[in-house]
């Protein structure tokens, strides 16, 4: 930009370079991008060091975002409110009797849980707890069981409502409602290929099974887990009919949940309740502290005009939509191992999508794209922060789970290339039911 003292190739530099190594001293990403920014800001005479507060809080200006500690606190009360329970007995009397029945339990409550939540971190955090002593208990390896528990927390973030579609539609101005229909299938079929992996691991290492349901047992457990499978039509459905806002469906979602607790299945108690509320409170100053900072070094990206800089070379390599796709997905599975999602979306995502444009890329294919690689790194070191919660409540050490999650991962990549290679994957729902939302 004209009348800088720091031309475009310093500044990023300056960023990149004091944000990469913030992170190899293991300061915190919200709080090295923050820094990050700093030198910058004190350089450059047009800028100034308040500049970091007034983008930070612009970024947290935003009614959009309020969905978030929403959507995390709903998590929550589903955990305290039975809610969990009931959706865990519906999905052993579905799939219990398949090979690895525990497993394949794990793999379909994070189904029915992310239909729900939106959060990875917090499915992580409720399902370890549950299964991974379990899966101990009736002889599973330790790896298996903490990489499935980690691997299987991903589909959160993937199938809707998604905390990081919120984030990617408000940040670069895309259809929430057709995110949150694109995700469906994507979700679903990596739901598949886990349940799948799930199978051969259980052949081969003779998992336990349980007894097949009667049709009365799986009648008995889905009537009892109705209240709970509404709350995502609730929430999906209301936001593509244009009932409510995204914002305004996780609301609902908290009262719906809350109602759920207290008056259907009478678990939660008023300790139950407070702890839910610290327990948000906490995730989502963590989540929107990072949405501030990055916001804040994407702006200076921007002023900058570094996203043209270092896309400059890469336009003229002449890719085609399917090898922009391979290549977006690349930068994005390369990034989620080192930085946080949401972060990732506000200044990678910011990034690529001139490029993604400019080849014809569907705005809503891009954005299933980045999503679907970005939850990769929440199982990849050294990030993976999905793995580590695993691992922390197994009692364990990252590196011996590493060999059966990347085995775990290596399905779901096939369905990330097809994604890419086949847009309809992500494209149909919403074609089909809310054309509108595409246009």
């Amino acid at each position: 930009m004209g009348g800088n003292v720091l031309s475009a190739g310093t500044a990023a530099e300056i960023l990149f370079g004091v944000f990469f190594l913030l992170l190899v001293l293991r300061v915190p990403v919200a709080v090295s991008l923050g820094l990050a920014c700093l030198p910058i800001l004190l350089i450059e005479p047009r800028l100034s060091p308040m500049m970091l507060a007034q983008e930070t809080f612009n970024a947290y200006n935003s009614f959009i975002l309020l969905a978030v500690p929403f959507f995390l606190l709903t998590a929550n009360l589903m955990n305290i409110g039975g809610i969990t329970d009931r959706l865990m007995a519906f999905s052993r009397a579905l799939v219990g009797h398949f090979p690895g029945g525990l497993a394949q339990i794990n793999v379909v409550l994070s189904i029915f849980f992310a239909g729900i939540s939106g959060s990875s971190t917090a499915d992580a955090a409720s399902q370890s707890k549950i299964f991974i002593e379990a899966q101990r208990k009736e002889g599973y390896d330790d790896s298996f069981s903490v990489a499935i528990t980690a691997v299987s927390a991903v589909l959160a973030v993937i199938i809707p409502p998604s905390i990081l579609m919120i984030v990617w539609g408000g940040v670069l101005t895309v259809s929430i409602g057709a995110l949150f229909l694109a995700g469906i299938i994507p979700g679903l079929l990596i739901g598949l290929v886990q349940m799948a992996t799930v199978h051969a691991y259980a052949k081969a290492r003779g998992y336990p099974t349980y007894p097949r349901a009667t049709l009365r047992e799986i009648a008995h457990t889905f009537l009892i887990s109705i209240p709970a499978l509404t709350t995502p039509m609730i929430i999906i459905g209301g936001k593509i009919f244009g009932w409510f806002t995204a914002t305004e469906s996780a609301c609902i979602a908290v009262l719906y949940a809350g109602f759920l607790s207290l008056v259907v299945y009478r678990e939660m108690t008023w300790r139950g309740l407070v702890d839910a509320l610290g327990e948000t409170g906490r995730l989502a100053g963590v989540a929107l502290f990072c949405v501030g900072t990055a916001s804040a070094f994407g702006w200076l990206l921007a002023f900058y005009q570094i996203p043209e800089a270092l896309l400059a070379n890469v336009s003229t390599w002449g890719m085609g939509r399917i090898t922009t796709g391979f290549f977006i997905a690349g930068v994005f599975l390369v990034v989620g191992c080192f930085l946080d999602a949401i972060p990732a979306i506000i200044i990678v995502g910011a990034i690529l999508q001139p490029l993604a444009v400019g080849v014809g890329m569907d705005p809503v294919h891009f954005a299933m794209i980045g999503i679907v690689a970005l939850a990769f790194g929440l199982v990849t070191p050294p990030y993976g922060l999905c793995l580590m919660i695993a691992c922390s409540v197994a009692g364990m050490r990252i590196a011996d789970a590493l060999k059966d999650t990347c085995i775990m991962l290596l399905p779901m990549l096939a369905v990330l290339a097809a994604i890419i290679v086949f847009p309809e994957v992500v494209l149909f729902l919403p074609n089909l039911i809310s054309p509108e939302f595409l246009r």
